[in-house]
């Protein structure tokens, strides 16, 4: 007997007409709803739809949660402990904040971003500056959300870890 959170995928290989039954264990759909203000990081990446954040083990709760779950790249991140960002003093939250932006650090994780994942750190920071911050998210749950499942796509993933869905690029 399967568990019910097994899914049974049957195909058919005409070559050899050899019938192939793979068992997946589905994932839960993320609820977009989850995506909100807290889930936006210095540098505009909404740590909402990283793959660290979707994952069911070791969770990560992005860059203002706890550092216990986050990748090694993430606690040590530069962008995020900017003492332009990290001042108790100043109310700055984003690098567009800063007379420095954009600085060679966001730059580069832009550039790199938006070559793997089609997604730009810096048209983010505009967003969020020219929009506010509400209406950035409000635009990111439409934009992430898979049309297949209703679940949230994965940045770091060219198909909804949900249900297969290709992203749209």
């Amino acid at each position: 007997m399967r568990d019910s959170r097994e899914t049974v995928v049957t195909g058919m290989v005409q070559a050899g007409h050899l019938e192939i039954e793979e068992t997946m264990q589905a994932r839960e759909t993320m609820d977009p709803e989850l995506l909100n203000s807290a889930m936006i990081a210095p540098c505009g990446m909404n740590c909402g739809l990283c793959i660290g954040y979707q994952r069911t083990r070791n969770r990560c709760l992005g860059c203002h949660g706890d550092d216990v779950n986050e990748p090694k790249h993430c606690v040590v991140c530069r962008i995020k402990h900017c003492a332009e960002t990290e001042s108790e003093v100043r109310e700055q939250r984003f690098c567009f904040q800063c007379a420095r932006f954009p600085c060679a650090r966001l730059r580069q994780m832009d550039k790199r971003y938006r070559t793997k994942y089609g997604v730009s750190m810096t048209e983010n920071q505009k967003c969020i500056q020219e929009l506010g911050l509400d209406e950035f998210v409000m635009r990111e749950k439409d934009r992430w959300k898979c049309p297949q499942c209703g679940g949230v796509i994965c940045v770091h993933r060219k198909d909804c870890i949900s249900c297969g869905h290709a992203r749209n690029s």
